[in-house]
C-alpha cells in the first residue's frame, strides 16, 4: 500500500491572513511620498476616490457638472423663442394650436422640475435574454428597454414619445379634483388591447404594474383597466396604455360643446415681435457702407 504524506488541515483564510499582514508591513515601511514603497511617482499629494483631489464620486475632478457648467439654453426655433422670452405661459397653450415641440428644452423650461423617469423592462426583472445581431465584426448584443416620464399632475411621455396632456375626469358626482379618466377609452398595439374604465374615488389603480407606473405618471389616482392580447410582450403593453391614455382627448364630453372663440396662433400673435427680436443668422457678412 503506497505511502502517503501525511498534510494539517489548514484554516481557510490563513493564505488571505498572511497576505493582509504582508501588505500592512510594506505599506508602513514605505514613505507617505512615495510610489510603490520607493522614490518616484505622482507623490502623496493625490488622493483617493472622493478624497479632496482624488477620483471618481465627491469633490475630485470626477464630479458633474453644476449649474453654473450648464450651458445656456439658445432655442433655434420660433416656438423655443417665444418660450423663452415668456410669450407663452404654459404647454396647454401650445397643445391648443398643435404646434410642433422640436426642443426638449421646452418641456424642461415647464414641467422640468416635477418629471419622473422609469424604466419599464420589456423582459422580466428576474429573466433578461439580450438581443443579438450577427455582424461582420462578431455578435452585437444589446438590452431593450423603455423608458416612462411624468409629473403626476397631466402629462406622460414613454419612451421616443413626445409628452402628451392627460385628461382627468369624475366618476359620479363632480366633487373635490379630477381623479379618474373621463371616460372609457381603448388603445391597441400589435395584439395588446387596454382599455381604461373610470372607477370610484378611493378605489385606486387596478391594473397590472406596468400600466399601472404610466397611469400612477400621469397623475390618475382611480381607474379599472382591461387587457387583451400577448401582454407578456411588455413592449406593445406600455405602448397600448399610452395610446389609451393619449385617447382621453379624443372623446368630447358635453361640458367641451360650448363654442370658444378662435384666437391667433402665436406665430400670428407675435409675428411682428419675432421679425423685431429674432431675425435669423444668414452666412454672409453685413457690408460696410462707404
Amino acid at each position: 500500500m503506497p505511502r502517503t504524506a501525511r498534510t494539517s488541515k489548514l484554516p481557510h483564510n490563513l493564505y488571505a491572513t498572511c497576505h493582509r499582514r504582508r501588505n500592512i508591513n510594506m505599506a508602513d515601511a514605505a514613505p507617505a511620498g512615495g510610489r510603490g514603497g520607493f522614490r518616484g511617482g505622482f507623490g502623496g499629494s493625490r488622493g483617493g476616490r472622493g478624497g479632496p483631489r482624488g477620483r471618481g464620486r465627491g469633490r475630485g475632478r470626477g464630479r458633474g457638472r453644476g449649474k453654473e457648467d450648464q450651458k445656456e439654453w439658445m432655442p433655434v426655433t420660433k416656438l423655443g423663442r417665444l418660450v423663452r422670452d415668456g410669450k407663452i405661459r404654459s404647454l396647454e397653450e401650445i397643445y391648443l394650436f398643435s404646434l410642433p415641440i422640436k426642443e426638449y428644452e421646452i418641456i424642461d423650461f415647464f414641467i422640468g422640475p416635477d418629471l419622473k423617469d422609469e424604466v419599464l423592462k420589456i423582459m422580466p426583472v428576474l429573466k433578461i435574454m439580450p438581443v443579438q445581431k450577427q455582424t461582420r465584426a462578431g455578435q452585437r448584443t444589446r438590452f431593450k428597454a423603455f423608458v416612462a416620464i411624468g409629473d403626476s399632475k397631466g402629462h406622460i411621455g414613454l419612451g421616443v414619445k413626445c409628452i402628451v396632456p392627460v385628461r382627468r375626469g369624475y366618476w359620479g358626482n363632480k366633487i373635490g379634483k379630477p381623479h379618474t379618466v373621463p371616460c372609457k377609452v381603448t388603445g391597441k398595439c400589435g395584439s395588446v388591447t387596454v382599455r381604461l374604465i373610470p372607477a370610484p374615488r378611493g378605489t385606486g389603480i387596478v391594473s397590472a404594474p406596468v400600466p399601472k407606473k404610466l397611469l400612477q405618471m400621469a397623475g390618475i389616482e382611480d381607474c379599472y383597466t382591461s387587457a387583451r392580447g400577448s401582454t407578456g410582450t411588455l413592449g406593445n403593453f406600455a405602448k397600448a396604455t399610452y395610446a389609451a391614455i393619449a385617447k382621453t382627448y379624443a372623446y368630447l364630453t358635453p361640458d367641451l360643446w360650448k363654442e370658444m372663440p378662435l384666437n391667433k396662433t402665436p406665430y400670428q400673435e407675435f409675428a411682428d415681435y419675432l421679425i423685431k427680436n429674432h431675425r435669423p443668422v444668414t452666412g454672409q457678412r453685413p457690408t460696410e457702407a462707404l
